[in-house]
């Protein structure tokens, strides 16, 4: 019997690689001869840039940025491909989980730091970067991450925009005179699965602002802010991201990525899929798990488990979704190819317990699915 565990990070409590070891852990419980492939993977958000370096063996490059308050950070890329691809994981520089909760505010937090991870990536002389972007702690539309890139923001005065998405609303002009020449000559790539506009009802700031530290009142002034900055850029350069898809992606970054880097979005799980060479894996398997922190129909728009099974199902693989709790309308899943779902939570017990125990808890509920397996097989013969 050959098994795959293929699943996505538990936000907040295990990674993509010690979930795929916790399923590896409970199968080997119940089938030891089971030849079992560990295949972490991600979507776009965390984890990404983890799967695909280790997927392409590639090599971590440490940079001091500055993490969304300007604060210094010490973040990761992946170099690549014989040191031709760049990947950048832009939560290891503008990520919600590098600001304490009591000061997240994303109407402040600056992609400043992704910026500079881009240009520390064409110091290296790569032809192309992949900047996965999931995660972030910031809604500014990508005017950091392009200030560190050489445009400037400026005011009525002609004075730079200080930094944070707020600011936008003060717009006047955008100079791009010092945009880095050598971003001409590289290919920008965005692994991301939202498509979400830039602003309005399922634009960024409404949607994501809230679980950013942003009050209902202060979600509205960001979606004005990126209302004007959309306008005053297409006014300046020519280019309408206001209805973009994707545009929204991690508080409008992709709308700053297409807009100054003239980057591409690409799917986040099929990316690292192909990276991975995952259909090869799946010829002569017999049994995909996969999973993530919580599956719900949100699942089923370009998250990790459905898209393991949307792979899976053209070699006829029955997919388990095991996850940190499941749910409203998980149903959904089952007629995107996953043939079963379950949640690592056993027993009453409080989140706080649930994400300090989901090794264990993965592990176990892991074992239970397998000795439901192995009555299945019994009742076959």
């Amino acid at each position: 019997m050959r098994i795959i565990t293929a699943p996505d990070s538990f936000k907040g409590s295990l990674t993509s690689v010690e979930a795929s070891q916790a399923m590896a852990a409970g199968i080997r419980r119940i089938f030891p001869q089971a030849e079992v492939i560990e295949m972490p993977v991600a979507d776009g958000g965390e984890g990404t840039l983890a799967a695909i370096v280790r997927a392409g063996d590639g090599r971590l490059i440490y940079q001091q940025v500055q993490d969304p308050l300007g604060k210094p950070v010490t973040a990761r890329w992946g170099l690549l491909d014989n040191n031709k691809t760049a990947i950048i994981e832009m939560a290891e520089a503008s990520g919600l989980l590098l600001v304490p909760p009591l000061l997240r505010d994303p109407g402040i937090t600056s992609t400043f730091g992704t910026g500079e991870l881009i240009r520390s990536a064409l110091d290296h002389h790569v032809e192309k970067i992949i900047v996965a972007i999931g995660g972030s702690a910031t809604n500014d539309g990508g005017a950091g991450m392009a200030s560190a890139l050489g445009v400037r923001f400026l005011d009525r005065q002609k004075k730079l925009l200080p930094p944070g998405g707020a600011a936008l609303i003060k717009l006047a002009d955008i100079d791009i005179s010092g945009l880095d020449s050598r971003l001409k000559k590289t290919k920008i790539i965005i692994a991301s699965d939202v498509k979400n506009p830039l602003c309005g009802p399922n634009g960024a700031s409404l949607v994501y602002g809230p679980q950013k530290g942003a009050t209902p009142a202060s979600a509205h002034l960001l979606d004005l802010a990126l209302a004007h900055y959309a306008r005053k850029s297409q006014t300046i350069l020519g280019v309408d991201i206001s209805t973009q898809e994707g545009a929204g992606a991690a508080g409008g970054l992709g709308a700053g990525l297409m807009l100054f880097l003239g980057a591409r979005f690409r799917s986040g799980i099929d990316l690292v899929l192909d990276t991975l060479h995952f259909d090869e894996h799946l010829i002569n398997t017999n049994l995909v798990f996969t999973g993530e922190g919580c599956t719900d129909e949100q699942t089923l728009h370009g998250k990790v488990p459905a898209g393991i099974a949307a792979r899976a199902s053209r070699y006829n693989i029955p997919v388990i979704c095991i996850s940190g709790s499941l749910g409203k309308m998980h149903q959904k899943i089952f007629a995107a190819g996953i043939a079963g779902a379950a949640s690592i939570v056993s027993r009453p017990m409080t989140l706080s317990e649930c994400m300090h125990d989901a090794y264990t808890l993965l592990t176990d509920e892991t074992e239970r699915v397998c000795r439901l397996l192995q009555v299945g097989t019994f009742l076959a013969k």
